[in-house]
């Protein structure tokens, strides 16, 4: 039987996941809290990657932690319980996929018609900046979002698990059942064809950078006729003065 930790409720944040794990099997109500406020946003991508609905990600995430609390006897320390939540997920996410297109598992993500499936990966915005730096981060995040969209499906998961979530190669490829030469081949051509997208995106914007029309080019324009000297609208301040 292991023994029980005995821990104050607001040090919980400082313990391992091992620990909190352990506690959770005790049923301690904040050791669940802990683990899904530490988990909750790894779940919630790698979940989006693989299907195309919110909502859907959502109800994985919440299905996961469900089985993964029932069945903590289940988690036996070989892995960490970031990898051993991932894979549940990874899992719930992939039934439903068959549940809705029988045919689909792993493998299924290479072939040509799975690769033009579209999904949308959520980033994360900071907080504490101003609402004007807010708001272009806001715009930098949705064309990044776009992008990855964008990507084929084998390689939309590869990149939000590796570039995203920052899992190693290794982990990537356990939890996907891929060699690691796959993961890293694919990450690669994701990079590319990202770079690509969002070489092109930029391109098409560059006709419109430094925007100056509507109220501030009216505002510039009353300014400067409010500084002319009156008479000839073309004499300069200088040749004013010399008169």
């Amino acid at each position: 039987m292991p023994q029980s930790i005995a821990v104050r409720t607001p040090d919980l944040a400082a313990l391992s996941d091992t620990d909190l794990a352990e506690l959770a099997r005790q049923r301690e109500p904040e050791a669940f809290r802990q683990i899904m406020q530490r988990h909750n946003r790894r779940l919630y991508r790698v979940a989006r990657a693989i299907l195309r609905d919110e909502s859907e990600a959502e109800d994985v995430v919440q299905e996961t932690y469900l089985r993964a609390f029932v069945g903590l006897e289940g988690f036996r320390r070989d892995s960490t319980l970031a990898t051993w939540l991932t894979r549940i997920a990874v899992n719930e996410a992939l039934g439903r996929l068959r549940r809705t297109r029988p045919s689909v598992d792993l493998s299924a993500l290479d072939r040509p018609e799975e690769r033009s499936r579209m999904s949308v990966v959520a980033f994360p915005s900071r907080s504490g900046i101003d609402p004007e730096q807010a708001s272009a981060e806001g715009d930098v995040r949705r064309v990044l979002e776009r992008a990855v969209d964008g990507l084929p499906e084998h390689f939309r998961v590869v990149f939000v698990m590796r570039d995203v979530e920052e899992m190693s190669v290794e982990e990537t490829a356990a939890q996907l059942g891929l060699r690691p030469e796959t993961v890293r081949t694919r990450l690669h051509r994701a990079r590319a064809q990202l770079r690509a997208a969002l070489r092109d995106r930029i391109t098409s914007a560059l006709a419109d950078m430094f925007p100056f029309a509507g109220e501030r080019c009216a505002r510039l324009t009353e300014t400067v006729l409010r500084r002319l000297p009156p008479g000839n609208p073309s004499t300069t301040p200088e040749e004013e003065q010399n008169r």
